[in-house]
């Protein structure tokens, strides 16, 4: 195993090249997460115990019931997240015909292939340092702020999630050279 960068790992073989994309790893972190994630669960816990035991107002009972609902979905936003820093991954592999990628935590998720044949404007995408965008994409409990993407038929596939801006560029010369390769070689 080789490594491009300081999170990206790959195996280079001659019928397939297979490249791995750790999530960032910070102790602190993932420290400072798995303590949100445990306060967020006991607020729930407390509120749903109000909810079913208190003796509340109809007025109560909708703000409490309206509150669950947002409650759910930051706590689905907020785990995910969270199991991501601790065993999350993303998986490349690029093989004679196709272009695989999938998004995996602890070996669940989807591949999906993509033909090469398909697959056109590789690009970087690096937001810029004072932008909105960056910000947001810099906090741990975002997933996103993938920095590579290419075009495949009228849509846009990202990957490369929190990757710095060398990283990146590293990551790109290698895939962009892969697929070249691999191209040269289905047309011939």
């Amino acid at each position: 195993m080789k490594w491009i960068g300081k999170r990206t790992s790959f195996i280079d073989e001659k019928q397939k090249v297979t490249i791995v994309i750790h999530p960032e790893n910070s102790a602190l972190i993932t420290a400072l997460m798995g303590g949100w994630v445990a306060m967020w669960f006991v607020i729930g816990a407390t509120v749903t115990w109000s909810y079913f035991t208190l003796l509340l107002t109809e007025q109560e009972e909708v703000i409490l019931f309206v509150f669950m609902f947002f409650w759910l979905y930051y706590a689905i936003r907020v785990t995910r997240s969270f199991f991501w820093l601790l065993w999350g991954k993303e998986l490349v592999m690029i093989d004679e015909a196709s272009f695989y990628y999938k998004k995996s935590i602890k070996g669940y998720g989807k591949s999906m292939p993509y033909y090469l044949d398909n697959i056109s404007n590789l690009r970087v995408y690096i937001p810029k340092k004072s932008s909105l965008q960056a910000t947001w994409e810099q906090s741990p409990w975002v997933k996103g702020g993938e920095r590579l993407e290419f075009d495949y038929m009228g849509k846009v596939v990202k990957f490369g999630r929190k990757l710095n801006e060398s990283d990146a560029e590293l990551l790109f010369k290698f895939i962009a050279k892969k697929l070249t390769q691999r191209i040269r070689k289905l047309t011939h």
